[in-house]
C-alpha cells in the first residue's frame, strides 16, 4: 500500500496541474465521511461539488449501479434500452416537464442547452440565422468547454483559450433591469445559475428569478436554469428555483443526478422546446445509456423517499445559525440556502485556502471559492449530532489569528 506523499509525489510528477487540490488523498468513503490511505476520518464539506448530494456510495446506488452493469451497460442510443424510458417517467413526473434530453456531464448538458436554444430562436421565434444571443450573469460558471468559457467573466477560465464563441451577452448578476436592458429582437434566453456556487454562493436579491421570468414572458425568450449544482435539493428546495416559485423553460441537471457515483446529465424542457430537435441533429455515445438510466433512477428515489429536501433545509438552516454565532473578525458575512453555505471572508483575513488547510488537519473537508469564500456544502443526509461535531471545529479555526 502507497502513503500519502509517495502518491502525491507520483500525481505531481505524472499529471498535468489543472488543479491545486488539497493534500488529502481518499481511499475509501462512506455517507458524510472520507478516509484517507492512512485511515484518517474526514468530513465531507464539499459532496465533489454537489455531486454527492445523497451521501458516499449509498447503499442503494451502488446497487443499482452494480446489478445493471451486469445486465446491459451500454449500447449508445442507435438502440432503445429497458431503462432509460423509466428515467425519463420517473423524472418527468418528479418536477412536472415533458421531455428530457440525457447526456453525462454538466457541461454537456450546459452545451446540448445552447443549441436548442439557438435551433428554437431560428426555428420558433423566427431570429435571423446565426444572429441568436444569449444573456448570461457575470461571475457564472457553466463549465469548462471552450464555447461556455466565452461567456465566463473569470479570466483564469478564458486566458489563452480563445478564440472564443459570439452570441453572449453578460450582465450583472441579480440586476434583473440589466436584464431588460439588454434584451433584442434577437435575444433567445436568459441562461443563469439561481445561485452562483462557483462564485462564492452568491444569492440574488429576492425577486429577481420572478423578474427574469415576468421578462422571458413578455419577449417570448425562453428561461434557461442551470440547476447543476443548486438542483435537486441542495437548496433546501428540490430546485433552487423554487424558492421564487418559479418555473423555468428549461432546466439544466446533473451532478447528484448521478448519486456520486456516475456521471448523468440531463436538459430538460416542454414538448415545444425540445421538440426542435430530429434525429441526427444532436447526441452523445453515453448519453442515455441503462447504466446511467438505471443509477439516476435510484438517486431520484433517495432524494424522495429519505427526505433529503427537508433535511437540507432543515440541516441547512441549523448549520448557518451556529456558523453566524461564530464571533470570528475573519468573517464578513455567510450566505447561502439549505445545505449550500459560504463563509465570506474580510480582505484582511489572509484568504480561504490557509483556513480550508486548518480544517483538513482537523477532520473537515472543504475548499476555497475564489479566494475569499469557504464553502460548506455536506451530503444531504447529514444530521444534528454530526453539524454538533463540526462547529467546534470550524470556530477554533476560524479563531485563529
Amino acid at each position: 500500500m502507497f502513503d500519502s506523499k509517495t502518491l502525491i509525489d507520483l500525481e505531481e510528477r505524472l499529471g498535468a496541474h489543472n488543479y491545486h487540490p488539497l493534500d488529502v488523498v481518499c481511499s475509501h468513503a462512506e455517507g458524510v465521511w472520507i478516509y484517507d490511505v492512512e485511515g484518517n476520518r474526514y468530513l465531507d464539506c464539499l459532496s465533489a461539488y454537489s455531486a454527492v448530494n445523497q451521501g458516499h456510495s449509498h447503499p442503494r446506488i451502488v446497487q443499482a449501479l452494480v446489478e445493471q452493469a451486469g445486465r446491459l451497460a451500454i449500447t449508445s442510443r442507435a438502440f432503445r434500452n429497458d431503462r432509460l424510458p423509466l428515467f425519463y417517467k420517473d423524472l418527468l413526473d418528479l418536477i412536472g416537464y415533458e421531455r428530457v434530453l440525457p447526456m453525462n456531464t454538466g457541461v454537456e448538458a450546459v452545451e446540448t442547452a445552447i443549441k436548442v436554444v439557438r435551433k428554437w430562436a431560428y426555428k420558433i421565434k423566427g431570429v435571423p440565422r446565426d444572429r441568436a444571443e444569449i444573456i448570461v450573469a457575470e461571475g457564472n460558471f457553466h463549465g469548462r468547454t471552450t464555447t461556455v468559457v466565452s461567456f465566463s467573466t473569470e479570466p483564469q477560465y478564458r486566458d489563452d483559450f480563445g478564440p472564443f464563441a459570439p452570441g453572449f451577452v453578460i450582465v450583472p448578476f441579480g440586476d434583473a433591469d440589466a436584464v431588460a436592458e439588454a434584451v433584442t429582437p434577437n435575444t433567445a434566453a436568459v441562461l443563469i445559475e439561481p445561485i452562483q456556487g462557483e462564485a462564492g454562493v452568491v444569492v440574488p436579491p429576492e425577486g429577481y428569478l420572478r423578474d427574469i421570468r415576468q421578462l422571458c414572458d413578455e419577449h417570448k425568450i425562453l428561461f434557461v436554469a442551470d440547476e447543476i449544482q443548486t438542483g435537486l435539493g441542495r437548496t433546501g428546495k428540490l430546485m433552487a428555483c423554487d424558492h421564487e416559485d418559479v418555473r423555468p423553460d428549461m432546466l439544466i441537471l446533473g451532478k447528484a443526478l448521478g448519486g456520486g457515483v456516475y456521471p448523468v446529465s440531463a436538459v430538460v424542457a416542454s414538448d415545444k422546446v425540445l421538440g426542435v430537435l430530429g434525429p441526427g441533429e444532436h447526441g452523445s455515445t453515453f448519453g442515455g445509456n441503462p447504466l446511467a438510466a438505471a443509477v439516476a433512477q435510484a438517486a431520484l428515489r433517495v432524494i424522495v423517499e429519505e427526505k433529503l429536501v427537508d433535511n437540507s433545509a432543515n440541516m441547512g438552516q441549523y448549520f448557518r445559525e451556529h456558523l453566524e454565532e461564530i464571533n470570528s473578525p475573519h468573517i464578513d458575512h455567510i450566505r447561502g440556502k439549505g445545505l449550500l453555505i459560504g463563509v465570506v471572508l474580510k480582505p484582511d483575513a489572509g484568504g480561504a485556502r490557509r483556513f480550508c488547510e486548518a480544517l483538513q488537519q482537523r477532520g473537515i473537508l472543504t475548499k476555497e471559492t475564489h479566494e475569499h469564500v469557504i464553502r460548506f456544502a455536506p451530503p444531504l443526509i447529514i444530521d444534528q449530532a454530526t453539524i454538533d461535531w463540526a462547529i467546534p471545529i470550524v470556530r477554533e479555526v476560524l479563531l485563529t489569528p
